[in-house]
This record gives C-alpha cells, sequence and structure tokens, in this order.
C-alpha cells in the first residue's frame, strides 16, 4: 500500500499563523510527536479544538495511533448525545476547558512560543489506507451521514487543490478560513491544505465580517478568504479596506453577479469549488469567467448508462445525485445539485434559483423557499417562504415574486423572522427548519 508523508512542506515553512504566534512545519511535527502518546486509549476521537493548528494537531496525533477523528461541526448537546449513542467508544478531544458531552475528555496543552522544542522532527509515513477522519453531511435533508476518509485521499485531493489554484512556495499564501474546519469544505481548504499545499492558514476562528476585516488586516499579501455565498453577500454590503487577493466559494450555488461584484470592488478573483460530503473537492472554476467546471488533477469523469462516475486516488468510483452534463472526462456543466429540482402542477424550477430571487429582493436580507415534502403527492400542497426583512412587508415581498417567477411557483405565505437558525456553513437543517416551521403555526 502506497504511504504519504504527514507533511509536504520545508520544515520552516509557516503552517499556521495568528495574530500573535506561528507554527512551521518543525514545530507542527514536534507537538505531533508531544500529543500522540499523551492522547486516551479510544477507538475514535471527537475532535473540538476551536484553534485551527491545534485541531491539526490532533488530526494527526490520532492518525499516528490510528484514531480516526469524528468530524461533526455541531458540538451542541443534542448533537454530541446523538455522536455519542453511535459512536460510543470515543473521546472528546480539545484545546480549551471540558465540554459539555457523553465523552471523556481530554485537554490538549499548548505550548507556549519560548518553550518550543528544538532538534530535527520526524516527518512519519502513514499508509494510505488508513482512516483519518469521519465527516458527515449537514444534516439539510434528515439525520447527518458518516462518510469514511482515508488518509491517501485526503492528501492526493488536497495537493491537487493546491496545484489547480496555483500555489507555489516562491510566494505561499495565507488561507483565511470563515468555514468550521469540521465540515468538508473547511477541513480540505483550512486544516490540510497548509499541510499539503503552499499556504497558512489563520488559526483564529472568522465568522462574521468584522472577524474577517481583522484577519486580513493582520496578515499580509497574498491572502486568500475562504467562504460560502451567504457570509460574501455580507462581506461586500460591510466592505474590506484590506481585500483578499483571491476569495473560494463552496456550499452553495454562488450568483455571477454576486462574484462580478466582489471582483469588481475590491479587484480581485473569486473561485468557486465542487464537491460533497461524499468525495470531498473534485473541480473548480472562475465563476464570472467559467460556465463549465474542470476537474481537479487526478480527478475524472467516467460515462455510464446511469449516471456519469467519479474516479479519484483512494476513492470508490461514485456517482453523484446532482445532474451534471460530462463535456469530457475533465469537464462538465452542472444542470441542477442533488435534490434542487422543484415540481409542480406540471413545471420545474430551481430551488436555489428561487431562494436567490427572494434574497435580491431590495430589503431582503436572507431567506428561504420552504418546500413541503408532499408538494408532488398532495393537490392543494404549496410553497412557504421565511424572509429576514425588517422593512419590507409581506405583501410587498410577495408582489415582488409575482413579478419574477411563475406563479405557481408564489409561496402561500410569507412569514417575516428576525433572523434564519443557519449553521456555521450558512445551511439550514432539517430539524432548525421543522422547528422554524412548528414556531410559525397553522395557517
Amino acid at each position: 500500500m502506497r504511504a504519504f508523508p504527514l507533511l509536504d512542506r520545508p520544515a520552516n515553512a509557516v503552517l499556521f499563523r495568528s495574530r500573535d504566534e506561528i507554527w512551521t512545519g518543525a514545530d507542527f511535527l514536534r507537538d505531533v510527536a508531544r500529543v500522540a502518546p499523551a492522547l486516551p486509549n479510544a477507538r475514535w476521537i471527537v475532535n473540538c479544538c476551536e484553534n485551527r493548528y491545534w485541531f491539526a494537531v490532533v488530526l494527526a496525533a490520532g492518525l499516528l495511533r490510528g484514531q480516526p477523528n469524528l468530524l461533526a461541526s455541531d458540538h451542541s448537546p443534542a448533537s454530541l448525545a446523538w455522536l455519542g449513542r453511535l459512536w460510543p467508544d470515543a473521546v472528546s478531544v480539545s484545546d480549551t476547558e471540558v465540554s459539555d458531552g457523553p465523552f471523556p475528555h481530554h485537554r490538549v496543552t499548548p505550548i507556549r512560543p519560548h518553550e518550543k522544542a528544538s532538534g530535527r522532527p520526524v516527518n512519519p509515513e502513514i499508509p494510505g489506507d488508513r482512516v483519518a477522519a469521519v465527516v458527515f453531511t449537514s444534516g439539510t435533508t434528515g439525520e447527518p451521514t458518516a462518510h469514511i476518509k482515508p488518509w491517501g485521499g485526503l492528501v492526493e485531493r488536497t495537493r491537487a487543490g493546491g496545484q489547480c489554484f496555483g500555489f507555489t512556495e516562491d510566494a505561499p499564501a495565507t488561507v483565511i478560513g470563515m468555514v468550521p474546519q469540521q465540515h468538508m469544505y473547511g477541513f480540505e481548504t483550512t486544516l490540510l491544505m497548509p499541510l499539503h499545499a503552499a499556504v497558512a492558514s489563520w488559526s483564529d476562528a472568522v465568522f462574521y465580517p468584522a472577524d474577517a476585516r481583522a484577519a486580513l488586516a493582520a496578515t499580509r499579501a497574498p491572502r486568500i478568504l475562504v467562504t460560502t455565498p451567504l457570509q460574501l453577500r455580507a462581506l461586500v454590503d460591510f466592505g474590506l479596506p484590506q481585500p483578499p487577493e483571491m476569495i473560494i466559494s463552496a456550499t452553495a450555488p454562488l450568483a455571477v453577479t454576486l462574484a462580478g461584484s466582489a471582483e469588481t470592488v475590491w479587484a480581485t478573483e473569486v473561485h468557486e469549488i465542487f464537491g460533497a460530503t461524499e468525495v470531498g473537492s473534485i473541480a473548480s472554476r472562475r465563476t464570472t469567467r467559467d460556465t463549465n467546471w474542470t476537474m481537479y488533477p487526478g480527478v475524472s469523469l467516467q460515462r455510464t448508462l446511469e449516471a456519469p462516475l467519479i474516479r479519484a486516488p483512494f476513492l470508490e468510483p461514485r456517482s453523484l445525485s446532482d445532474d451534471i452534463e460530462v463535456l469530457d472526462d475533465n469537464c462538465f456543466r452542472l444542470i441542477g445539485r442533488g435534490g434542487d429540482l422543484v415540481k409542480l402542477g406540471g413545471r420545474r424550477a430551481s430551488h436555489a434559483g428561487l431562494n436567490h430571487i427572494l434574497t435580491r429582493i431590495d430589503g431582503v436580507e436572507d431567506g428561504i423557499f420552504v418546500v413541503p415534502e408532499d408538494l408532488d403527492r398532495h393537490p392543494s400542497a404549496r410553497l412557504l417562504a421565511f424572509v429576514v426583512a425588517p422593512h419590507r412587508s409581506a405583501p410587498d415581498i410577495l408582489a415582488e415574486l409575482r413579478a419574477r417567477i411563475d406563479a405557481i411557483f408564489l409561496p402561500r405565505r410569507i412569514i417575516r423572522v428576525e433572523s434564519l437558525p443557519r449553521n456555521r456553513v450558512g445551511k439550514l437543517t432539517r430539524e432548525a427548519l421543522n422547528a422554524l416551521l412548528e414556531s410559525a403555526g397553522p395557517e
């Protein structure tokens, strides 16, 4: 079985940075060697580290010991209790105080800068088929689903991502992530990328526009902002005096108009990553320039009678639920994401497209169409919409929609709320959506 080094970077390369500290490749390897023997004996590790550097250290330490990390992006008591029922032989590990949860807890003790050890660190080779992590879908369609990630596949895809975006050691960039490291998108771009491509990652949490502004101000060019369409829209409205040289977006369709606004205002480039929890990142495009998607190096498409298959190292050939048109082995056109199609009265619409139209209405800060589960079976079922629009009335918004979409897809009700309970990657889980529907009450 082919093996891969824990680290592909020079020992003196900066892997992670914060306002007050930097961590090099040598620091990382030494900390992994120090942390690994101290980890409790358990089959799984629930990685709860908040600092991205220590998250990476715990991931690598577990990898050395054969203890895969469970990457649950929701650390609420209810979510951890669910995780504990399914994965009871686990221990939680964090860089902060003991957190609530059903697992025995271990705290990693960070080393202060003046206490860092010296000497030549060891860069271990890891079998490619060793399980590094278990990642979970976001739960937008129900209970989260677990997907096992072998080390070889993670390395191959991260190396390919670095090659795709042109990262080089001659001018290493700093990645500032606005997405959690437990989510597959954030895991690849902000945790694994510094280990296998010429970038450093901002180690502190960045979620709000003010966080992004502060992180950008604290780093030197070139800087790459890893974000989502919802966050990017807020950033454009908020303004960034020191904008990034590149923006990468994923988790939801990105409107060309929004990407164009960001490029114009900040003189930057906006790129999208196409992927899924099942396969990770597999393709990219520059939103304002490319209609089609180009596969990552080493990833290809195979035409079949049923659905195109994704082929990549350390990945079983598999199809996606998305509707795509294969143009050649390395390029495709996206027709629709899985579960995006809304069918009503013999007509079809894109759920993402309806949401985009809704949120482009002046005064609508956020919004979502809700598609009833029995829409295609119940003749009287209709869509409804939740909106965050402090200064627009429901009738005003409905009038705007009437001029923009097919009348059959008009929502039966428009419910104004103060905010939508989105998770850290901007998605609404099925559980959160059901709670929202329950709070809205009957018609």
